[in-house]
């Protein structure tokens, strides 16, 4: 290799005739390694350099004039849209490797979840006709993690590269198998999806075998050994004396050459290979995997993942089960209903497509291929998704106007109510009005964007204000944001006398709507709407976290949340909120607070946001910009991740056998002193070994606030594990959070102040209240429940009076207490896990509740009462992946309930624990243990009266967890 000069004419014709060469050879193409770095200009990073792409274009066109089917390959390991550039208009590269699409297969396998593909897929821009990417699982050297985020790259070492020999450069070196730990499902899985996905695609030599690789290699030699064909000598790959090789073959004995070689995968009529040559085989029997339309088919249940391949009559539907265990999931083939899924590897016939979803069970690391029989086309005079149709005249924002507003504001409703975040689902809607509109400047000026402010009215209860980010798509646009989202499209636009039609669709997901939102809040730029304007608002920490700028596309977060929001650089987060409320959003308030006044480390510092000012001088929070604190989830996931190992380890551990010492002896009983199978003075048991039954009934009977006085059991600690020490973080945390906020002294809205026998009965009255609705909904839908939740529904509603005395110890007395500014609505899903630390987020406080409202002052431990609840809803989770009747114990007389009461208990104590200690440094708390019991008891039943409210107009199957939270508050 050296450097040539491209811009001499003659060394052209020299890389000409050398190309030509071996194209005359019968080679099917050349690979054009790292080709965005073909031409160096000084000041540049030589890529996207209009001289590369003109000399591409000049190559292409002479591989063209001289070999009608030979192809030009692009390695160019860019993000999507940085390496689609290279196809030209379809006039330079006849192809290109797809880098970022193959780490995210491996992280979706390992995290069971299918966003990674997704959303990758989702960055993907369309290609021109004569275009196709290159796709791979395994492709030369190293699985590069180049187009991967730190964080990301940080996950793929610690799934895939444990040990650091395995690491190069900014990869793995490995081959398939040793990254997959030779899990036959996985490799299977992982195949068919490479051979599913769009694009052409390339496998390494020896993955077919499942070969291995030698990490004490140097460099990239790991997974360049010689191929193996036999078990003869040097695995039939030469006859020379083996210490010539260049490189030595495979030895290891889980891969050694003798077992893992053609020959003997040729003799096994079930070896990866011959599976390989039969699933290769069905593959080309379908044009639609090679040329067909790609669309997601997005069942609930986030561990499957499955899309449709279609192309001239062919219907094809993928479907694939990412998770180690058996899932479930429903699909919406509605489309296709009377039509046949036929399962391709068997011919297997399943039952016809129906109206309603179709249901269909996975083994675990399973997938089907169906060809969908009997397609019929969709007769072309029917509109897309049977969306309505308007006419306007003049430019696009006609439609916001007259009558064409009118017909807007009719559809609205319906496309609302298909949103997760919209909240009204459970009111009569009245009507829609449309309220204001504002241009978002930098969107392409033939699909242009409109940011729209919604009015919703209700029968009953105040109204609603939403944003909704709009797009005029054109034709092929709209295609794509419907395949990605089916609930994306709103009304139909046709602008009289100039034959220009466009789909109106919602533009979360279209990053072009982010950039201009984050720099009007970078140059304090105004954006005018028709009625009011979009002020941008910075505070000191702006710069900090800004810098001078950010680069790249916006990764788009939380489209099925409350809230939408977009990721810059892995450095800040913009928050786009969908309701607004009149006044300053909590989230900006109490952000702001720890941001400038009282910089507290755990939580993201606010560097802007977006206000709506109205005519009349209303201020409404719109957006928010954040610090983008690098995570692995949310809480929420981590811990049911957790809830899971310790439900195997309940399973597992000989610890769980009836009789066995470790469960509990007298020595565990001496290093815990307040062990609660202990009688009350603290002496041992009355025996020294303790069955299940006994464990777990023993912390039936104790409180939580019992327990949380003392220290958790060896069994506790053997069974929970790593969770009990984060459960004790996290307690820290939230106090540390509670300090920062009762802080200030001189500010008014964030100064504590003290309990007063007032705002006792206020409070009582406010809990009361709520009770009351909440009681008299569960009346209301007890029919439409599942059976099983007849009988506990009607146990709360006879329980109604009880109910209200809980409440009502909290005016008897006099409680020295102070209230302060909460976050107010914590849970485990507003925390983000970072790895070795939590992040507390999302100050914004209940939705549902007005602004005002959110912004009263109440005491901290309303928001742990948030937080113990949410250990119980994972607990509950947790069960809900399970089979019903499962006994987790090695006594099948001790429930899966039992044990998962055990964890929340534990768990629950810990936390409490750990806050009280932390929080006492403060002065915000009762000194009284009785009434700091009184207190978090009434908020405990409070929030699960909330929780019972919102399962019952969104989720009724859940409703059994505050309903059994309830029942148990009450005893």
């Amino acid at each position: 290799q050296t450097d040539l000069n491209l811009e001499n004419p003659e060394v052209r014709q020299a890389m000409f005739k050398a190309i030509d060469l071996w194209l005359e050879l019968c080679v099917d193409g050349a690979s054009l390694d790292a080709v965005p770095y073909l031409f160096e200009r000084e000041g540049t990073n030589c890529e996207i350099l209009p001289e590369t792409h003109a000399y591409l274009r000049e190559l292409r066109a002479h591989v063209d004039e001289k070999f009608d089917d030979k192809m030009l390959l692009a390695e160019a390991n860019q993000w999507p849209e940085d390496a689609a550039a290279y196809f030209g208009a379809g006039d330079e590269c006849h192809m290109n490797f797809h880098f970022p699409l193959m780490p995210r297969l491996f992280m979706s396998v390992e995290r069971e979840d299918r966003f990674p593909i997704i959303d990758i897929l989702d960055q993907t821009p369309a290609l021109p006709e004569t275009s196709q990417w290159a796709i791979f699982l395994r492709n030369h050297d190293e699985l590069t993690l180049e187009m991967v985020t730190d964080e990301e790259r940080d996950y793929m070492y610690r799934a895939y590269a444990s040990d650091f020999r395995a690491r190069v450069n900014l990869g793995i070196r490995r081959r398939l198998a040793p990254l997959l730990r030779n899990n036959r499902r996985k490799v299977e899985l992982m195949n068919g999806l490479l051979l599913s996905l769009p694009g052409t695609p390339i496998i390494y030599y020896g993955d077919e075998i499942a070969m291995g690789d030698n990490i004490y290699l140097g460099d990239r030699d790991a997974v360049r050994t010689p191929m193996q064909w036999s078990a003869d000598r040097n695995a039939g790959f030469s006859q020379t004396n083996p210490q010539r090789l260049f490189l030595p073959t495979i030895i290891d004995p889980e891969y050694h050459f003798a077992l893992r070689n053609v020959e003997v995968e040729q003799n096994s009529p079930h070896s990866l290979l011959w599976w390989m040559r039969r699933i290769i085989n069905i593959r080309k029997h379908y044009r639609a995997f090679g040329r067909g339309s790609f669309e997601f088919v997005k069942p609930e249940n986030p561990k499957v993942l499955a899309y449709l391949r279609q192309f001239e009559g062919e219907a094809l539907l993928v479907v694939a089960n990412l998770s180690r265990f058996p899932q479930a999931a429903e699909f919406d083939l509605s489309r296709f209903r009377g039509h046949t899924p036929i399962e391709m590897f068997g011919q297997i016939r399943f039952p016809p497509i129906g109206e309603l979803p179709y249901f269909l069970t996975l083994g675990p690391h399973s997938f089907y291929w169906f060809r969908i029989q009997q397609l019929e086309e969709t007769p072309t005079d029917l509109p897309p998704s049977g969306l309505p149709k308007v006419r306007i005249d003049g430019d696009w924002d006609a439609l916001f106007q007259g009558r064409s507003k009118t017909k807007l504001e009719q559809v609205l409703p319906a496309f609302l109510r298909r949103h997760r975040w919209f909240g009204g689902k459970a009111k009569t809607i009245q009507g829609a009005e449309l309220l204001d509109w504002f241009p978002i400047e930098g969107a392409s000026k033939s699909s242009p964007m409109r940011l729209l402010l919604v009015r919703i009215d209700y029968n009953e209860g105040e109204p609603d204000r939403y944003l909704v980010p709009t797009v005029f798509a054109d034709e092929e646009q709209a295609a794509n944001i419907q395949g990605d989202h089916p609930v994306g499209g709103i009304l139909q636009v046709e602008r009289s006398g100039r034959k220009q039609s466009a789909m109106l669709c919602e533009a979360t997901w279209e990053r072009e709507f982010w950039a201009p939102l984050l720099d009007s809040i970078a140059r304090k730029r105004t954006i005018a709407g028709a009625k009011g304007e979009l002020r941008a608002v910075q505070t000191k920490a702006f710069r900090r976290l800004y810098g001078e700028g950010v680069d790249g596309a916006p990764s788009v977060h939380g489209g099925e949340q409350s809230n939408t929001s977009a990721v810059f650089d892995n450095r800040v987060i913009l928050k786009l909120f969908r309701r607004l409320s009149p006044g300053v959003n909590p989230d900006l308030e109490i952000g702001r607070f720890l941001t400038e006044k009282a910089p507290l480390e755990h939580v993201p510092h606010v560097a802007g946001a977006l206000e709506y000012v109205a005519g009349k001088g209303e201020t409404m929070t719109a957006a928010i910009l954040h610090q983008y604190v690098p995570n692995q989830g949310d809480a929420w996931v981590f811990t049911l991740d957790e809830l899971s190992r310790y439900l195997e380890r309940v399973q597992s551990e000989p610890g769980t056998e009836p009789g066995f010492d470790r469960l509990t002896t007298t020595a565990d009983a001496e290093r815990s002193p307040a062990h609660p199978l202990r009688g009350g003075n603290g002496a041992p048991a009355a025996t020294e070994r303790e069955s299940p039954q006994e464990v777990v009934a023993a912390v039936k009977k104790a409180a939580l606030l019992d327990l949380a006085d003392r220290d958790p059991p060896f069994i506790a600690r053997e069974l929970i594990g790593l969770y009990l020490p984060a459960a004790e973080l996290l307690g820290q945390r939230t106090a540390e959070m509670h300090l920062a906020l009762a802080s200030a002294e001189a500010d008014p809205a964030f100064t504590p102040e003290a309990f007063s026998k007032l705002y006792q009965r206020s409070l009582y009255q406010s809990m009361r209240t709520q009770a009351r609705k909440a009681v008299d909904l569960l009346r209301k839908q007890t029919k439409r429940l599942p059976e099983a939740l007849h009988g506990p529904a009607e146990q709360i509603a006879k329980r109604e009076d009880a109910i209200l005395d809980q409440f009502r110890q909290l005016v008897d007395h006099k409680i020295a207490a102070q209230r302060v500014r909460c976050h107010g609505d914590l849970h485990l899903g507003q925390v983000l896990y970072t790895g070795r630390d939590f992040a507390i987020i999302d100050f914004e406080g209940e939705p549902d509740r007005p602004v005002s409202e959110r912004r009263i002052k109440a005491s901290p431990l309303r928001d742990v009462a948030g937080m113990v609840r949410s250990f119980h809803y994972a607990s509950h989770a947790a069960r809900l992946r399970l089979a019903p009747g499962v006994a987790m114990a090695r006594d099948a007389e001790v429930a899966v309930e039992d044990w998962l009461h055990f964890w929340y208990a534990w768990t629950t104590a810990t936390f409490l624990r750990a806050y009280f200690r932390t929080a006492g440094a403060g002065q915000f708390l009762p000194e009284s243990r009785d009434e700091r019991h009184a207190l978090l008891s009434a908020y405990l039943l409070e929030k699960a009266l909330y929780e019972l409210g919102y399962e019952l107009n969104n989720r009724p199957d859940w409703a059994n967890i505050p309903m059994e939270g309830i029942l148990e508050l009450l005893r």
